[in-house]
């Protein structure tokens, strides 16, 4: 019988993890789709009761409802319950429902697949304080990464995040910009200078010094100003498509106990995405 896995979230037509898991099925020779599907702010139980209904075996949760899903499961891994987000759920033999956060796990795979193991003593920069700070930052302390400082426009809530990760600290914008040469992973976490989001930079990256590793996690657009500024400046630099596709080679691991492609799949997405902005 075929199986079959969804992304819910709103919105959603932008999802590029359906073509990427339908890819990786074929590739493995599996009997199994996936499909986006919207589910409004509100709609998350009665979604959720339709997919168990309907025999999906296992989904990814996105925006708005990677908190709000956390009351449904019955089992949350670590990282889940640490960033109080969930994006990957999966289906028991029984129907218990177990949530597990693969994010932050997904961008150590990226920084080692682009930058190898041995920057694990470098100071880490990192920018925001959201989930995906949150998730990043737990998983590159449980990898042995660090120190870590954290820094955002609202620093009550960069201290927020920091009070949560042993050993970490906090900057303002401002000292952060002043210090970069500090840092050699610098990771920028915010939506500031996403395609159809806010524009410019959520700090100036010019102090950043030769070889640096500075990490965007955006990959719409496919090169951001703050990282267009911090190549010029002779930072090493990447966006976020390895994140993005670790992430999902988590997630269809916890559903098939297979590890897919990633450095196939992160070429072909990058060159789907230059094609785009090729042809607008």
């Amino acid at each position: 019988m075929k199986k079959w896995f969804a992304v819910i979230g709103d919105p959603i037509a932008q999802s590029m993890s359906p073509g990427m898991h339908d890819i990786w099925f074929k590739e493995n020779g599996l009997d199994a789709t996936y499909v986006p599907i919207h589910a409004k702010r509100g709609q998350l139980e009665e979604i959720i009761t339709s997919l168990r209904t309907l025999g999906c075996s296992g989904w990814n949760v996105t925006v708005p409802h990677k908190s709000d899903i956390l009351t449904i499961l019955s089992h949350v891994d670590e990282a889940a319950k640490h960033m109080e987000a969930v994006n990957t759920v999966t289906v028991g033999q029984d129907g218990e429902l177990s949530g597990f956060n693969t994010d932050g796990i997904g961008f150590v795979a990226a920084l080692e697949e682009q930058y190898g193991t041995h920057r694990k003593a470098d100071e880490i920069l990192i920018i925001g304080s959201g989930g995906a700070a949150k998730g990043i930052a737990f998983a590159l302390y449980n990898s042995g990464y660090g120190p870590i400082t954290f820094t955002n426009r609202t620093l009550a809530n960069a201290q927020l995040v920091s009070d949560r990760l042993p050993g970490s600290s906090v900057l303002s914008i401002d000292e952060a910009q002043m210090n970069l040469s500090r840092f050699g992973i610098v990771v920028q976490t915010t939506s500031v200078g996403m395609a159809f989001a806010d524009s410019g930079m959520p700090l100036n990256p010019s102090n950043v010094i030769p070889g640096t590793a500075v990490i965007d996690i955006i990959y719409n657009p496919i090169e951001t100003q703050f990282l267009t500024v911090a190549k010029e400046r002779g930072a090493l630099i990447s966006n976020g498509i390895g994140m993005f596709v670790h992430q999902g080679a988590r997630s269809f691991e916890q559903w098939t106990g297979i590890y897919p492609d990633t450095a196939g799949m992160i070429d072909r997405l990058t060159q789907q995405l230059e094609d785009q902005y090729a042809n607008k």
